[in-house]
């Protein structure tokens, strides 16, 4: 086992909370490889996977499902979902996401224009788990606080390099020199 800078990296782990139709879904066997604390219950909706300390939630759908129902009845689903969550999330999972899977993403996109989900295509479970994981951490306490950190300091940084920054620094000064005369 390798090791940088003396130090072994720490894997980020959390509680997710499935809906118990996902119980022999691959996505939930990914996350439990992966030391997540998966808990399952009957008292959310079908194919939610919710990251509770995150305060975001998903919901996993087949394109293929979606295509076998009723448009009413996926967009019923998808409603009731986001008034439960606030921060929510629709994986759209299918292996080519071809003309039919893009128009279906356009309508639930105009359904649900101005609301709190968003729509992120996902191609198998691995590639599911990898999003809602990156989602998650990265809206997690701890992770939020340091992204928001790093941004503040490239912020900085750019605007301490930048030499449109300086010009405008310059004809500032320049323009305050001449209202004091």
């Amino acid at each position: 086992m390798t090791e940088s800078s003396g130090k072994e990296k720490s894997k980020w782990t959390t509680t997710v909370i499935m809906s118990s139709s996902l119980q022999s879904h691959e996505v939930a066997a990914i996350l439990k490889n992966e030391n997540h604390r998966v808990r399952y219950s009957n008292s959310v909706e079908p194919g939610s996977i919710i990251f509770s300390l995150s305060g975001v939630a998903f919901l996993l759908i087949d394109a293929q499902e979606c295509f076998r129902t009723t448009e009413e009845t996926l967009l019923a689903r998808i409603e009731k979902f986001i008034r439960i969550h606030r921060n929510s999330f629709l994986a759209l999972s299918s292996a080519l996401h071809g003309p039919g899977e893009w128009r279906l993403m356009s309508r639930i996109q105009q359904r649900f224009l101005g609301d709190n989900l968003r729509i992120v295509p996902v191609h198998n479970p691995g590639n599911a788990v990898k999003l809602m994981t990156t989602i998650a951490k990265s809206t997690c306490k701890p992770y939020s606080d340091n992204i928001h950190y790093r941004m503040i300091l490239a912020k900085a940084q750019i605007i301490e390099q930048s030499p449109v920054w300086r010009t405008l620094q310059k004809l500032q000064l320049d323009g305050d020199s001449l209202n004091m005369n």
